[in-house]
């Protein structure tokens, strides 16, 4: 694995990734990449990184799995800005990283995203073509979730609230940054925050299991206006043309990546091989870790990528001018 700092010429800040490199990697070979995505909250070296990245990297891929912008050790401030559509920019501008490399070919580029980092994914392809496929593994359309559980389902309350706080910043008043999880699963049981979703994140961001530096939870209130106003799903029956993978969990909890799952699936009629992965007895924090549920998703995910991302199962040779 090798760490990097992305700075495209048009960029205020860098953008700090990991790639993984496939066994037996060679510079002079060219090999298919990945984009791995991180949820919302999230970082590299979280399941984008350590579980995904690394798993498809041993199935011969150079994968990358980086930071957002104002997230990780990503630059960008103020910290902890949670915007859509940088989360998606930022999804070229790696891309724009990747067909710069010499060991990357650029004709087999795909994309994968956990959680919000799979709507993301989704809401890329629509527009990016360099991406060639795209996995969705419990993916969330951020934007309902805001606009639904996220505000207390009053999003024009939360936006009030947000024109409020950020008025009073740009006076020169403390930011609002708020925590999203509960400290620790003992503070969610106290405080009767048992919801699936609610209290599975809590058991992995807030452990051993799943706790990083960079995977804050949390989220700049003032500035995440335009989230209550994107949708991750918007054109999709029209422009989500490229081959689409949907990975989720039946057991359903609060921030509905099962029935976003089923949304995007039913509405990616235009895509050249659209597949749905369903899991039974298993939930959207057992996809991010756990060896069971991980493992299936992945005897689906490989030759999904396989099919759509190279035409052997090992790197080609790089042909020379």
């Amino acid at each position: 694995m090798k760490t990097v700092q992305i700075q495209n010429a048009d960029m205020a800040w860098h953008i700090a990734a990991d790639i993984h490199f496939p066994p037996g990697f060679v510079e002079t070979r060219t090999y298919p990449a990945i984009v791995s995505i991180h949820p919302f909250g999230s970082c590299k070296e979280q399941t984008s990184g350590n579980v995904y990245g690394k798993a498809l990297a041993e199935q011969g891929y150079v994968v990358i799995a980086y930071d957002a912008s104002f997230q990780g050790a990503s630059g960008g401030a103020p910290r902890w800005i949670e915007d859509p559509t940088q989360r998606v920019e930022d999804v070229s501008r790696v891309i724009d990283y990747l067909v710069s490399l010499p060991y990357v070919d650029d004709d087999r580029i795909g994309v994968l995203g956990v959680c919000g980092g799979g709507g993301y994914a989704l809401n890329a392809t629509l527009t990016e073509k360099r991406i060639k496929a795209v996995v969705s593994i419990t993916g969330v359309n951020i934007g309902r979730l805001f606009r639904e559980g996220f505000s207390g389902y009053n999003p024009l309350g939360a936006l009030s609230a947000m024109a409020a706080q950020r008025t009073i910043e740009a006076r020169g008043g403390e930011l609002q940054v708020n925590e999203l999880l509960p400290a620790s699963p003992d503070v969610a049981r106290e405080n009767g925050l048992t919801e699936r979703d609610v209290f599975e994140a809590t058991d992995y961001y807030k452990t051993e299991r799943g706790r990083q530096p960079g995977g804050w939870t949390r989220m700049l209130f003032s500035h995440a206006q335009k989230t209550l106003a994107w949708d991750a799903f918007a054109f999709a029956e029209t422009l989500l043309t490229q081959p689409v993978m949907v990975v989720i969990g039946q057991k359903v909890g609060a921030f509905g990546a099962y029935r976003d799952g089923m949304e995007i699936y039913g509405r990616a009629t235009a895509s050249a091989d659209r597949q749905l992965v369903s899991l039974e007895d298993w939930s959207h924090y057992d996809l991010y870790d756990k060896p069971g549920p991980v493992g299936k998703a992945l005897k689906e995910i490989v030759p999904f990528f396989g099919k759509h991302l190279t035409d052997t199962s090992t790197a080609k040779t790089q042909t020379a001018a």
